[in-house]
C-alpha cells in the first residue's frame, strides 16, 4: 500500500503559478506510474499529467500542455505539477494517484489507479 497526501493548492490569479506536491509513503515509490487528476464541481474527474515511474516519460491532456509541468524525486518520494499561465477553466480539486501495475501505454487511464490522495483545491479567479 501507498498513502498519498497532496499540498500546494490555493487561490490565485489569472495567469498565475502554483506548485502542487503529493508525497508518498509506504511501498517502494519507484514502482508507481504518478498521475494528477482534476474533478471540478458538477464534472467528471479528469486525467491532468501523468509520469512513468523512472520519470523519463511524461504525459498531458491537450488543455495544459506547454502550462503545466509534472516532475518526480524518488530520492524525497514526490511529485510535483508546476502550474503557469492558470485559468479559471483550471478550478478544481487536484488529485494524486499512484498506479502499481500500470504501463506506460496505460498510464493517463484513471481505472489503473489504485490509490489516491485527498485532493487539494486550486481556485483561478478572473
Amino acid at each position: 500500500q501507498v498513502q498519498l497526501v497532496e499540498s500546494g493548492g490555493g487561490l490565485v490569479q489569472a495567469g498565475g503559478s502554483l506548485r502542487l506536491s503529493c508525497v508518498a509513503s509506504g511501498r517502494a515509490f519507484t514502482r508507481y506510474n504518478m498521475a494528477w487528476f482534476r474533478q471540478a464541481p458538477a464534472k467528471e474527474r479528469e486525467f491532468v499529467a501523468a509520469i512513468s515511474r523512472s520519470g523519463d516519460m511524461t504525459s498531458y491532456t491537450d488543455s495544459v500542455k506547454g502550462r503545466f509541468t509534472i516532475s518526480r524525486d524518488n530520492a524525497k518520494n514526490t511529485v510535483y505539477l508546476q502550474m503557469n499561465a492558470l485559468k479559471p477553466e483550471d478550478t478544481a480539486v487536484y488529485y494524486c494517484a499512484a498506479d502499481f501495475r500500470g504501463t506506460i501505454a496505460t498510464m493517463t487511464e484513471l481505472d489503473e489507479y489504485d490509490h489516491w490522495g485527498q485532493g487539494t483545491q486550486v481556485t483561478v479567479s478572473s
